[in-house]
């Protein structure tokens, strides 16, 4: 049976009034409000809702998020207003002595130490939490930091400081997913609803478990608020190539929602965590081991591990935040002759900006951790934030952005990511290098999955707003309300 929905009263962005025909979960038609030269494919099964003058746009998609991790985030003790780690310790103490009776590890995420006064050390928790395991994921989630009792509980009874870096870090916090599945599931379906309330009508989900089996079986359950693409770790690499996964397949019995991602490695570390992999030394670690940051994949690793990736159908998305990474990922995508990704490509060298272009190289991007990070990276990347979080510059250069919000690092909202890339700001400060910023018809592009403008034949995935985003202000962007997202053709948000 053909399903239809007509949107009249509608409008695009800049004003022109326009009805819009969905037919089978596609676009029919946009024509000029009242315009009846073309016939359109409805009848009196036909659903006909009044936009009243609303204003549509192409679907958002968020092309890098952890989905676990947001719905867990909220489950977690706040510590994102700690200013010290004795601020931080303070935090946690307060909460055990008020209402956290829980016998299990107490968890907090959220802190950024970047430009403490003090540093994390192991002893500042045990002085306070004796043998209650305490966990706490940095911001970024490139580092913990852990008491006593959980170093212990994870085999690293010995670490000297109790702040554990990238993989030793991620060894750790995956082991803070294992909630009951029914549980958790309902968690990313509460996600899911609330992105979809945001215009959301996809992501990249980019978590390091097995994510086809989680995202079909929160499919088959009735998660359908999403479309997903789901990526793929080294870890799992022989498994995907085993069971014939190729990026851009649709997986059965899913509705047509989910679909296999990107191949996804991880290079380097973090700004926060100053692991980012770079060509000059970070201020005040001269000389150290690891002065320039942390190289988690060499070149001549990175290299064969992406050709059996691409051979095997699989397209890469490379973590690189320094410079040097980037370089490096780039040369790597060269010598291969492929396309890809580079996923936060926060710091690049004048040199690499036209690479990206040249390469088929997409730059996946989180405008907000420039708002975020704009503190430490003027600390730790003097002389060089003129081509950090370079927005415009890898625009002028011919490469194509991929917007996202990297949540929990940065909320799963692409108005918030919207706006933060517009104006490169997100408080009362002047922009934070403004020539970096961009346009909002760049913005939302780089949003909407390749797809500028709703068009015939493409498919019903549909954000219905409040205001026009083309003249709204930047708090008003970072605010958008919207009345209604379609998905296609069906409603995953309601407010109209």
């Amino acid at each position: 049976m053909t399903e239809s929905m007509l949107l009249t009263g509608a409008r695009l962005p800049g004003g022109a009034r326009v009805d819009v025909n969905l037919v089978d979960g596609r676009i029919e038609s946009v024509l000029e409000a009242g315009d009846t030269s073309i016939g359109v494919s409805h009848d009196a099964s036909t659903q006909v809702v009044d936009l009243d003058g609303r204003y549509v746009i192409p679907g958002l998609w968020d092309k890098h998020v952890h989905a676990t991790q947001w719905a867990l985030v909220s489950r977690r003790l706040d510590l994102s207003a700690a200013v010290s780690a004795a601020d931080a310790v303070g935090i946690v103490a307060e909460r055990l002595r008020h209402g956290d009776a829980d016998a299990g590890p107490l968890v907090g995420y959220g802190f950024r130490d970047g430009l403490w006064p003090d540093a994390p050390h192991r002893g500042l928790l045990d002085a306070v939490t004796g043998t209650r395991p305490v966990i706490l994921v940095s911001a970024d989630l490139h580092c913990c930091w852990l008491n006593s009792a959980a170093l212990a509980q994870h085999g690293r009874g010995e670490h000297p400081t109790g702040l554990l870096r990238e993989d030793d870090c991620f060894a750790v916090t995956r082991t803070l997913g294992d909630v009951e599945t029914d549980t958790l599931d309902s968690w990313v379906r509460d996600t899911a609803r609330a992105a979809a309330a945001r215009g959301i009508v996809g992501v990249v989900d980019l978590e390091m478990s097995w994510n086809v089996d989680d995202w079909t079986r929160r499919i088959r359950s009735g998660a359908t608020e999403l479309r997903v693409r789901f990526g793929i770790y080294p870890q799992h690499l022989d498994r995907a190539i085993d069971a014939g996964l190729a990026t851009g397949a649709l997986i059965a019995g899913t509705h047509g929602l989910l679909q296999v991602g990107p191949f996804k490695v991880i290079t380097d570390g973090s700004l926060n965590t100053r692991t980012a992999y770079c060509f000059d030394e970070y201020p005040g670690l001269e000389g150290l081991a690891h002065s320039r940051g942390l190289l988690t994949v060499a070149y001549d690793e990175l290299v064969p591990m992406l050709r059996r990736a691409t051979q095997a159908g699989l397209v890469p998305a490379v973590h690189a935040i320094g410079d040097h990474a980037n370089k490096l990922a780039l040369d790597a995508f060269e010598r291969l002759g492929v396309g890809g990704s580079i996923e936060h490509a926060q710091l690049v060298a004048e040199v690499d900006f036209e690479r990206f272009a040249r390469l088929g190289v997409t730059a996946g991007v989180q405008p907000e951790h420039a708002m975020d990070d704009r503190d430490v990276a003027d600390k730790y990347w003097p002389g060089r934030t003129g081509r950090a979080f370079a927005l415009a510059s890898l625009l002028n250069a011919g490469a194509e952005l991929a917007l996202g919000s990297d949540a929990p690092v940065a909320p799963l909202d692409p108005w918030v990511t919207i706006a933060a890339a517009v104006a490169r700001t997100g408080d009362e400060r002047a922009a934070w290098h403004p020539e970096q910023a961009i346009s909002v018809e760049d913005a939302l592009f780089a949003s909407s999955d390749g797809r500028r403008a709703l068009e015939s034949g493409g498919p019903a995935d549909i954000a219905v707003l409040e205001l026009d985003p083309l003249v709204a202000s930047t708090d008003e962007l970072r605010r958008m309300p919207v009345a209604a997202t379609l998905l296609g053709g069906r409603f995953t948000h309601n407010a109209l």
